[in-house]
């Protein structure tokens, strides 16, 4: 590579950080839209085969979008919203369970000195916190019509969205064609199969253990709100938000799951041995049913850097930071493994013949 052409990608790559760091503050919805767009240009394409327009398979998808939207906001969403202010009046019961009966039954089994909890301390700091809590519908509609711009910027980026997406997903395969058109003539075939690379990781990902994670939350509400417990919709919606990183949400859910199930049944053995049947299942569906169906034999994202990416994005960005993150990670992924492979190949990991010999 020459140092013009060097200077020119060095060059492009400064553009692009700074683009991001300036104007973050603007992109979000730009990005919520591309992600949609991405997510729903298979099903437009497949729309297209079957003989319809590209317009028309785009309204017909975007219909599909708000009937599952309009869904959620008049089903699911009441119905969490109900178990969150059930866990508002259990959360001072919950504290004095685990003050006098749970915390000091660990105490007595492992031999801990008293008060190693200092229970006191996080309780009254928890009381302080959820004494506020009953002023936030409040204090947010106060901010919010203080702010009339702020308001009105809020409003803008949600109307934003779908226009944005309805137009990336008209004009999908035209954007991408003349991205390829302006490839460099003699690395084109070496991008694109790079692009690909990215592709099948980022989609293996954002197509496959997104739906993974839709699954496996509907098992886990489903199978806790069979089993009685008061919280299982609650539990099983964030056990379903954790699986972004498999096996978080298996751990961050049966957890959970279980201190409500002991203080909901007070420890009666068939409905804890029900809980734990529900994840059972729930992880057996995963491995023999959801992931080798939706993600397949595709190489995803390790889960180490999933974490990372969306920490470090979120800490870089805020918000915008963590959409980024995983197109970033997927593109440093597919260009690591390749750097691996040069080095294996290069006279540095082989070692040079001597001539002499």
């Amino acid at each position: 590579m020459t140092d013009m052409r060097r200077w020119f990608w060095i060059g492009g790559l400064a553009l692009l950080v700074a683009f991001v760091v300036l104007l973050h503050p603007i992109l979000t919805p730009f990005l919520v839209a591309l992600l949609l767009a991405y997510m729903g240009d298979p099903l437009v394409d497949r729309l297209e085969r079957a003989g319809l327009s590209r317009t028309l398979s785009v309204v017909v998808v975007f219909g599909l979008f708000t009937l599952v939207l309009m869904a959620l906001l008049l089903v699911l969403v009441p119905m969490l919203a109900k178990q969150l202010f059930r866990l508002y009046e259990l959360a001072p019961q919950i504290l004095d369970w685990l003050q006098h009966a749970a915390l000091p039954w660990v105490q007595a089994k492992f031999g801990l000195a008293d008060g190693f909890w200092k229970f006191d301390k996080i309780k009254a700091a928890i009381s302080e916190h959820m004494g506020q809590a009953g002023d936030i519908v409040s204090i947010v509609l106060s901010q919010a019509t203080a702010s009339s711009l702020a308001l009105i910027g809020w409003l803008t980026n949600l109307v934003l969205i779908p226009v944005v997406c309805f137009y990336l997903l008209r004009d999908w395969d035209i954007m991408t064609g003349k991205i390829r058109g302006l490839l460099p003539r003699q690395r084109e075939a070496q991008i694109v199969k790079l692009a690909g690379e990215c592709h099948e990781v980022l989609g293996a990902f954002i197509r496959g253990q997104l739906l993974v994670m839709v699954g496996l939350g509907v098992i886990y509400a489903a199978g806790l709100m069979l089993v009685g417990l008061e919280l299982g919709l609650l539990i099983g919606v964030i056990a379903g938000l954790a699986a972004i990183v498999p096996y978080m949400g298996f751990v961050i859910g049966i957890g959970s799951a279980l201190v409500a199930g002991l203080f909901q049944f007070g420890g009666d053995l068939y409905p804890m041995m029900g809980i734990v049947a529900v994840f059972m299942i729930g992880q057996a569906l995963e491995g023999m049913v959801l992931t080798p169906l939706l993600v397949g034999d595709r190489i995803g994202l390790h889960p180490v850097a999933v974490i990372f990416a969306i920490l470090a994005g979120g800490e870089l960005f805020g918000f915008t930071g963590i959409l980024l993150a995983l197109p970033v990670a997927a593109v440093i992924m597919v260009l690591v493994r390749h750097m691996h492979d040069l080095y294996k190949d290069s006279e540095i990991y082989a070692g040079a013949e001597d001539p002499e010999l």
